[in-house]
């Protein structure tokens, strides 16, 4: 598609080019046509005043010569110099043609780049949401395909059957407004209100939300952050640091530990979660941050379910303020997820 895209627009410019070439091409040859036909008119001016100045010098034998006839210009020397003007200037449009054609395509290439690139990661994000759906509707589908099948069915399992249901609509509930987070930071142009906030506030805020996942576990979660200001969004804001508590919570051990520290340089705020929890293979943590990506078996374990989009989500929400997020971990020593945003100038 985008090939054909391609060659459509490089023929337009093509167009585009070569029209405007001719039309300057046909201005130029009338131009230079003319000029020689002038030069020869002056030339022949010059040559008659000439002879007539030398008759004026018998005048005192009194033999008055008129002066010869002679043609306004050579009909023959005249053709041959439009005509080499005319190969000239074919010459240099053909030129111009495959010049123009080359750097056209190259041209063409460069401005449907970014629109392939939006296209692919939409069919991508398509083809990722469809087979992530999937998999809870073929899941309450076969259960109450089996139930409805088994004659026997007592209302215990109804109950059961109808608790599963739930649970599984809980996930797809959970997916879609993921997948829809995730769309509205993946929009171009998405409008985002940024206001001055203290780190404190949002970074409280993600806490008092990850409370009860907490508490569950037994987790202690300890702050040490300044008082830093930066220019952002505070829905935004928070939701970042929500889903990286929850992933550090959801990976660390009961009765674990995750620190929340800060520290400033250069201008920019590095904001630090860690946690003590199974950790990250190393060959997981290029990919970590890519949608619907989830590591290996060891880290979807009971607990510790998702669709791989928190993270994702993340990073869509730290490019927008501007910042960037990273990770560093070990196996079994836990994982360190660093964020950092510019500093609100004073």
């Amino acid at each position: 598609m985008f090939r054909n895209a391609r060659l459509k627009l490089t023929g337009w410019y093509l167009l585009i080019i070569m029209v405007i070439s001719i039309f300057f091409s046909v201005i130029i040859y009338e131009t230079l046509t003319a000029e020689v036909k002038r030069f020869a008119r002056v030339q022949r001016v010059r040559i008659e005043r000439s002879l007539l100045d030398a008759n004026l010098n018998y005048s005192d034998t009194r033999q008055m010569y008129p002066p010869p006839s002679i043609p306004l210009f050579d009909p023959d020397l005249v053709n041959e110099t439009n005509r080499r003007i005319l190969i000239v200037l074919i010459g240099i449009n053909t030129g111009i043609f495959f010049v123009a054609g080359g750097l056209g395509y190259l041209l063409a290439g460069r401005t449907l780049k970014p629109i392939q690139i939006m296209v692919d990661e939409q069919n991508r994000f398509i083809s990722d949401a469809s087979h992530e759906l999937r998999t809870p509707l073929t899941a309450l589908k076969t259960s109450m395909e089996v139930t409805l099948r088994d004659k026997k069915t007592t209302l215990a399992t109804v109950k059961k059957l109808i608790a599963g249901s739930i649970n599984e609509v809980n996930k797809l509930q959970s997916l879609s407004d993921g997948l829809l987070q995730l769309a509205q930071y993946q929009k171009p142009n998405h409008p985002i209100r940024f206001e001055t906030l203290k780190i404190g506030e949002f970074v409280t805020e993600a806490i008092a939300k990850t409370k009860i996942l907490a508490d569950q576990k037994k987790i202690v979660i300890k702050k040490n952050i300044a008082e830093v200001q930066v220019e952002g969004n505070r829905y935004g804001l928070t939701d970042l640091f929500t889903i990286l508590l929850d992933n550090a919570i959801k990976y660390s051990p009961l009765k674990g530990t995750v620190e929340i520290t800060s520290s400033q340089n250069n201008g920019f705020v590095f904001i630090d979660i860690k946690d003590t929890g199974i950790g990250i293979h190393e060959k997981d943590l290029p990919f970590i941050f890519d949608r619907f990506y989830r590591a290996d078996s060891a880290r979807t374990k009971d607990g510790a379910s998702g669709y791989g989009l928190g993270l994702s989500i993340a990073k869509k929400i730290v490019a927008s303020h501007k910042g960037s997020v990273s990770v560093k971990s070990k196996i079994n020593q836990g994982s360190s997820f660093t964020v950092k945003l510019p500093v609100k100038n004073k």
